[in-house]
């Protein structure tokens, strides 16, 4: 009998981590005392804007208040999305990689 394991949101932040790193950018980790529902790394590219990232297990939603958070980032002009899967950290990756961040960061505009 196959089981499969179900993948950890530690795994794909790791993943995340490691990638962005291999890059030449850092993922840090955002910790806001009295500030709940923050998004758990913020991530910074070389001559790329910064990206709030809220990070899921696989087919994970975020929270009222996650989501109230990211409403109040987005009001401020700044980019936040929701991974929750190694695949999506290699779209972000693979954009910037490619020199087409603004076509990532365009997706992430659209209601």
């Amino acid at each position: 009998m196959r089981r499969f394991v179900k993948m950890r949101e530690r795994e794909i932040e790791s993943y995340l981590r490691d990638r962005v790193k291999a890059a030449g950018g850092i993922a840090y980790k955002w910790v806001s005392p009295g500030n709940s529902g923050v998004p758990d790394r913020i991530v910074m590219l070389p001559g790329a804007p910064d990206i709030f990232i809220e990070l899921k297990a696989p087919g994970g939603k975020p929270t009222k208040l996650q989501l109230n958070q990211h409403r109040k980032i987005r009001a401020l002009g700044r980019h936040v999305t929701v991974i929750d899967s190694k695949e999506l950290v290699n779209e972000l990756l693979d954009h910037y990689e490619d020199g087409l961040m603004e076509y990532y960061l365009q997706e992430l505009t659209q209601p």
